[in-house]
């Protein structure tokens, strides 16, 4: 894949700003490790993963190791079982392979097809997308084929990936009429006997000006993952963290449209570029390169978890509760609870579901969505900790600690004048699914529990009654506040939130929903977080009452 983003590099990209997309937040990655260390016969000097077979029992790559045809070739390495030690690597020989570029292999469901990009000689265009077969697993591979005109062009076409079904292909293209200076296509067919249909782009939700290459679907097939192609963008997609990120776009169904890309973030992007990200078999693993070098002539492959969210409530632990929640869920597509097979899911809450939550029952759990939580259990001072994300808040006026009076441990009272608590942005509202929420006492029609200088109120009291009502919504003159009728401002303790899942905002009352509405975006705001006062610090915004237990996680929760 290395030398095909490098052959595939072809023109520079007029840069224009991108509207932020969204994926629901249900899974997360953990510390990635070096491959050397679990699959060391992959030379990263030489090599990079292509694809898995669907049994998890073949790796075909790419190299340009010794004892090939000509440039680079695809090899493959084979294991006798799922636990078995990884085997020597097996050139696919001078049927497939030619002294001129074999690259970026997909293997088909059945293991009987392997799709892959080449520039020899006699194609359509500059690089096109060939196939060869065989009649079993045991047996070679047969003679290759180009696919013809309805998927390659005069243009340069590459990083080909075969959905599980074999009735979808997407490729990468160069040719014209594209957004950027390359895209992502795909092609179509109702069987698998059938020739395969006109290339159709992926359009503007997912391709961007910038290059999108090295593409590959998940298992699933419910996510296209693929990276920012840093040789021939002159600069990276932005929201990335460095040169070439990995990004990702969902679907809900394999007949549904692709939703706007977000990147896999700094757990797996780091500055430098990383780029061919693969899912293994089983859902459980991704895969990447990375190079380590200003030059990128030093690589390495790497390998993280996929963790499936399973603390649905956000309250650190597995238990009784989230099982309940699940049973909430049971038979639908939810896909905060659809964690099994782990830890994608598969559409739908189930046995499989139960199953792999069981696995985590009566365990404390770290989880890297949960981004800022002010306790306010502090006795004096005017910092109010942050102690999950080290965003630590400014308490302004005279503000009184209550250490024992909280829900929870202490609480910080405010007396309806200019004092309030302030931290940096801990999230732009617009970059996907949100969670906050609160414990509050007192309060009057028209205070603000949380807000974002210069964006919206999270969360208030409405005027004239007092009902949880948040002012977070679509940029535009059409979109409009979402207003419960739950009275919060009766002098009792209230547990208040707001969920947005990239589709609906809800609000909660002492955990039980009180309003929802359909909400497609946020606007975006990157103001500093205010705790006890609107937006624009209005006098009549400040809050007069106990402000306890502040959380705010980029994910769904549900309490």
């Amino acid at each position: 894949m290395r030398a095909a983003i490098h052959l595939l590099a072809i023109t520079s990209i007029t840069i224009v700003a991108l509207t932020a997309g969204f994926v629901r937040a249900d899974f997360t990655f953990g510390e990635p490790v070096n491959l050397k260390t679990t699959i060391p016969v992959i030379d990263p000097v030489h090599e990079s993963i292509d694809c898995f077979s669907s049994d998890g029992l073949e790796i075909y790559v790419e190299s340009d190791r010794p004892g090939g045809q000509g440039n680079f070739d695809l090899w493959v390495f084979r294991r006798g079982s799922i636990d078995g030690d990884w085997g020597p690597a097996e050139n696919l020989g001078p049927v497939v392979n030619t002294s001129q570029g074999e690259n970026a292999a997909s293997i088909s469901g059945d293991g009987l097809t392997l799709y892959f990009h080449s520039n020899r000689p006699g194609g359509q265009g500059d690089s096109d997308i060939y196939v060869t077969t065989r009649v079993t697993k045991s047996t070679p591979w047969g003679p290759v084929l180009n696919l013809g005109p309805n998927v390659n062009s005069l243009a340069a076409e590459g990083c080909p990936w075969i959905s599980s079904d074999g009735l979808e292909l997407y490729f990468n293209s160069w040719r014209t009429g594209g957004y950027g200076g390359g895209d992502i296509y795909v092609t179509r067919r109702a069987t698998t006997n059938d020739p395969w249909g006109t290339a159709e782009n992926l359009g503007s939700v997912v391709n961007s000006p910038y290059e999108d290459a090295a593409l590959a679907l998940s298992p699933d097939e419910l996510l296209l993952l693929f990276s920012d192609n840093f040789q021939a963008s002159p600069t990276p997609r932005p929201g990335g963290y460095g040169g070439s990120d990995m990004w990702m776009a969902k679907r809900a169904s394999v007949s549904s449209p692709w939703q706007a890309p977000v990147n896999l973030g700094p757990q797996v992007n780091s500055v430098l570029h990383e780029l061919i990200a693969r899912v293994s078999p089983d859902g459980s693993t991704l895969y990447f390169s990375t190079a380590r070098s200003a030059d990128f002539t030093t690589w390495e492959n790497w390998q993280a978890p996929i963790i499936p969210i399973v603390d649905f409530n956000g309250d650190g632990k597995v238990d009784g509760k989230d099982i309940l929640i699940m049973a909430d869920c049971w038979g639908q597509d939810d896909r905060l609870c659809d964690i099994g097979p782990t830890p994608i899911g598969d559409g739908v809450i189930d046995i499989e579901d139960l199953k792999a939550l069981a696995e985590y029952i009566g365990k404390d759990i770290e989880d890297p969505t949960f981004i800022a939580h002010w306790a306010f259990d502090e006795a004096q001072g005017s910092t109010a900790h942050d102690s999950v994300g080290g965003n630590d808040a400014t308490v302004n006026g005279t503000a009184l600690w209550h250490p024992e009076s909280g829900n929870s441990g202490g609480a910080l009272e405010l007396n309806g004048v200019p004092n309030f608590a302030t931290a940096k942005s801990v999230r732009n509202p617009s970059e996907g699914s949100l969670s906050v929420f609160a414990w509050v006492k007192g309060g009057a029609p028209g205070q603000v529990i949380l807000s974002q200088m210069g964006g919206a109120n999270w969360l208030k009291a409405a005027s004239p009654d007092g009902t949880l009502t948040t002012d977070l919504k679509s940029a535009g003159r059409l979109a409009e506040s979402l207003t419960s009728a739950a009275v919060i401002t009766d002098g009792a303790w209230h547990r208040v939130g707001l969920v947005w899942d990239g589709f609906n905002r809800i609000l909660y009352v002492d955990d039980v929903e009180v309003a929802r509405d359909t909400q497609p975006s946020l606007a975006s705001s990157t103001g500093k977080i205010t705790i006890g006062a609107g937006s624009t610090m209005l006098p009549t915004s400040f809050w007069k009452g106990l402000i306890d237990d502040v959380r705010v996680y980029n994910r769904v929760v549900k309490p």
